[in-house]
């Protein structure tokens, strides 16, 4: 029987891709600023770099766009501002009302990997605080705890009081996600959204999750038929 359902939060409960269009706009504010260019083009052209897939390199290539440089200071200076804004994001009605209804009959929880204080204030922006019942920040536990390390799920069920087969787990990213859980016994399930940052195939049968589904609607009755199994 289902006695939890713990989350990811990146791109599971909320397109990821909001919170990068709204830190390219702080850091596009900065650029203008310090070069004396149109934030709207600086803008523009970052996000244009990015979509095509160019997430590694986007700050230089930006710079080459309009005949500038930036040297390896400035690149950490964009970073840091980038992952300290205050994300101009929200938590989707639909996440809103599946997590509302859910909590009604399970625990319900949270594991991000990421720097703080960046995930911290994602929490806080899509004020998850109000829908979950725990939240593990896995970079509290040191970079070698993040997924997918075994220690914040063993956490989450020393925490809930529950065991693995008693709980799912819910991501979006094949590469890292599910490893622990699918070994520990928990039941997993991937959210294929459409826009999702890390769309990489499962590198192994051990990485992919056991059900997929599309949209955070579909998980109400997916429990329940796992439940029903």
């Amino acid at each position: 029987m289902i006695k939890s359902i713990v989350f990811d939060m990146d791109d599971t409960l909320y397109d990821e891709i909001d919170y990068y269009k709204s830190g390219f706009k702080v850091v596009s504010r900065t650029i203008a600023s310090d070069f004396g260019l149109n934030e709207t083009k600086v803008s523009d052209t970052l996000w244009k770099i990015f979509d095509c897939g160019n997430h590694k390199n986007a700050f230089d290539e930006t710079a080459k766009n309009f005949g500038i440089t930036f040297d390896d200071n400035y690149i950490a200076k964009l970073i840091d501002i980038f992952r300290n804004h205050k994300p101009d994001i929200s938590l989707p009605a639909e996440s809103r009302q599946v997590l509302t209804e859910l909590r009604k009959k399970f625990k319900l929880g949270l594991i991000t990997d990421g720097w703080l204080p960046a995930q911290e204030y994602k929490v806080r922006a899509l004020q998850l605080e109000n829908y979950l019942d725990c939240i593990i920040y896995t970079e509290k536990l040191g970079p070698e705890n993040w997924k997918p390390s075994p220690k914040s799920f063993e956490m989450i069920l020393s925490n809930f009081g529950i065991e693995a087969c008693e709980t799912v787990y819910v991501g979006d990213n094949l590469r890292k996600d599910f490893i622990a859980p699918n070994k520990m016994g928990f039941k997993t399930i991937l959210i294929s959204r459409q826009n999702r940052i890390h769309s990489e195939s499962a590198p192994s049968q051990d990485a992919a999750a056991q059900y997929e589904i599309n949209s955070i609607s579909e998980i109400v009755n997916l429990l329940k038929k796992i439940d029903g199994l």
